[in-house]
């Protein structure tokens, strides 16, 4: 397989602080990567060691195959980035500032500048200052820039922070299309989880400076388990029930809610069980596991932020 971005037992340390840790990650060519982790778990570092914001203590980086130290003019006008808050001309438009990009880009197509805008929905902010855009109307002109000289690789740092849930769903598409239609390698970090589920081939897991999981979307999705959800009145009960009449051990609590991943009892029968045992039961469904349960088994539950 062809990866656009490999490491090898990639280090950063600071101090006595080991930031990123041994990682090895693989990003296959015109595929969405999705790096998924708390704050702290040292996605926005790995990123900034392959863009060369930060050296890297120990291991590799090879970019399009290439070590990213060589032919690096070759290697990095491939590249569109968004790192962090986009920095801009405060005092300027954001067409005046992607202008500025374009010529030190030395981008001679016309419609560059304003194709990009368009992708973003700020074509028609013609007179807005930067310093008065909002949160997302910055992030969407730090992604106008990342894309304005059609990079085969793009590395999106938190690229809907900010936005609305129709501005992250145009982003999402976009990133999408991008990646289906003209074969873009995405390379993305995000705390929002349903948003990099619907549209990575691959995640990678980072927790304390580590990548604890390398997954494609597809395996995830046949590991992903399907269970019986209960909220009831007393969760102890519930278990002591499950298993003294059905011998059932695989199930997860939460409050008064409990999953069971047996489904070799009916459910109507285990809540028939509860009933006449005293239980008030409120609520039962069938799901599977998503994203978020699975990222928070992973690094021992707790969430995200």
């Amino acid at each position: 397989m062809e990866y656009v971005i490999e490491t090898e037992n990639l280090t950063k340390q600071y101090g006595n602080a080991t930031v990123v840790n041994n990682i090895n990650l693989h990003v296959p060519k015109g595929k969405i990567y999705g790096l998924l982790g708390r704050n702290g778990a040292g996605k926005t570092t790995a990123m900034k060691m392959m863009l060369q914001l930060v050296y890297p203590t120990e291991g590799a980086i090879q970019l399009f195959g290439t070590s990213h130290t060589e032919n690096t003019r070759t290697i990095y006008s491939k590249i569109g980035s968004i790192i962090e808050t986009p920095g801009f001309y405060n005092n300027l438009t954001g067409r005046e500032n992607l202008q500025i990009l374009a010529k030190l880009r030395g981008l001679l197509g016309k419609n560059s500048v304003q194709k990009a805008l368009e992708v973003v929905g700020l074509d028609k902010e013609k007179s807005k200052v930067f310093a008065d855009y909002s949160l997302g109307m910055k992030q969407r002109l730090g992604i106008a820039a990342a894309i304005m000289h059609e990079p085969e690789l793009l590395i999106l740092d938190e690229p809907i922070n900010g936005l609305d849930p129709i501005g992250i769903s145009e982003i999402r598409s976009f990133l999408s299309e991008l990646s289906r239609t003209k074969g873009t390698t995405i390379f993305i970090s995000s705390h929002v989880l349903n948003e990099i589920e619907q549209i990575a081939d691959i995640i990678g897991v980072m927790h304390e400076g580590r990548l604890v999981e390398e997954v494609n979307m597809v395996e995830l999705h046949k590991r992903k388990r399907r269970y019986i959800e209960f909220d009831l009145s007393d969760a102890k009960i519930a278990v002591k029930i499950l298993e003294d009449y059905y011998q059932i051990t695989d199930y997860s609590i939460q409050g008064n809610s409990i999953k069971v991943y047996d489904f070799n009892h009916n459910p109507g029968e285990i809540n028939r069980a509860f009933v006449e045992n005293g239980l008030l039961v409120t609520k039962i469904n069938t799901d599977e596991e998503n994203l978020e349960d699975y990222f928070s088994e992973l690094i021992g539950g707790g969430g995200i932020a």
